[in-house]
């Protein structure tokens, strides 16, 4: 009930107003975004570099209502671009097809895709596209499959391990040598679609890493760029340190090189299992997320599991 209400209350306009006129809202918000401007996003970027990590930048917006928004949205991930390219730094960027018009109209997704994408590949980078709820999974999935069959191969997308569907998905997108973030969910999903319990979503978390590994040995192990822009086929995006220890097995089981696979975390999250990873030779990648329209990415990040409102807030005084 609890998940259910935190979700409820990142779409609900008198929330956002409330929440975000709190000073400590923002204050606890600022340890897991890097800040409201790209330049405070760039130099947050800049650290990681320095501190061996690779980053993914998300310029904060989702669900826009009208074709404006959606060009200005697409606008500002084109200038993400242009300022990883000058800074010369080891990062890439997510987008979401909401935030670049899926909503409005497909066709205008599309073109602002194609935009951002053949972008990328002008500059030598990569695009990552966040899934979102499931209403949404057919048509990101679709549009990844358009951009392959157009020769936009500097393309990957999420996958959410607490899907019944995201096996089939995966295995699809793994011959295409898609590369893929693993993740678990962050939306609520009915139970009809979705796994309901943390242990079978868990479970799948590793089925699917499986999936994924194997794929790195039938693609020829792939691994990632030396600019650290474009990942390998495997990024498992967790915290959930079984869920590391089990792809860290099972890569080692079928003698892959650490550089074939990567971890990748939220901004101001497990900085020290982050360091470790890193130390131990994984390519590390931080997901970035920056912008005005916070409220909405916070309160989901609440709301994957209740136990993350103690883990929000005991990672404020934890670095």
């Amino acid at each position: 009930m609890l998940r259910a209400l935190l979700i409820s209350l990142s779409k609900a306009e008198w929330a956002k107003r409330l929440v975000t006129r709190w000073k400590v809202a923002w204050n606890v918000a600022s340890r897991f975004i890097a800040g409201e401007t790209l330049e405070e996003a760039m130099q947050v970027i800049q650290t990681l570099n320095t501190a061996g990590l690779n980053a993914t930048v998300d310029h904060l917006g989702e669900h826009t209502t009208d074709a404006e928004e959606a060009r200005r949205a697409t606008e500002a991930t084109l200038e993400i671009l242009e300022e990883i390219e000058r800074r010369n730094l080891r990062a890439n960027v997510s987008v979401k097809l909401s935030a670049i018009g899926l909503t409005v109209d497909r066709g205008l997704c599309r073109q602002n895709l194609e935009q951002i994408v053949s972008r990328a590949k002008s500059l030598g980078n990569f695009v990552r596209v966040d899934m979102e709820d499931s209403s949404l999974v057919d048509a990101t999935l679709d549009l990844i499959h358009w951009c392959y069959d157009q020769g936009y191969t500097n393309v990957g997308v999420a996958i959410q391990s607490y899907l019944y569907r995201s096996e089939q998905d995966t295995r699809r997108l793994v011959e295409r040598r898609v590369p893929i973030r693993l993740v678990k969910g962050a939306y609520k999903e009915p139970p009809e679609v979705a796994y309901p319990r943390k242990r079978d979503v868990d479970a799948n978390f590793d089925r699917l890493t499986d999936v994924l590994l194997q794929g790195v040995v039938e693609a020829g192990v792939p691994q990632i760029s030396a600019d650290g822009r474009f990942p390998p086929i495997p990024g498992l995006a967790t915290h959930d340190e079984a869920r590391i220890r089990y792809a860290q097995q099972r890569a080692e089981r079928l003698g892959l090189p650490k550089t074939a696979l990567e971890f990748q975390m939220l901004y101001g999250i497990r900085r020290d299992l982050q360091q470790e990873l890193v130390r131990a030779g994984y390519p590390v990648r931080i997901y970035v997320p920056y912008g005005t329209h916070w409220y909405p990415y916070f309160m989901r990040r609440l709301a994957e599991r209740p136990a993350n409102l103690w883990f929000f807030v005991s990672n404020f005084f934890r670095r």
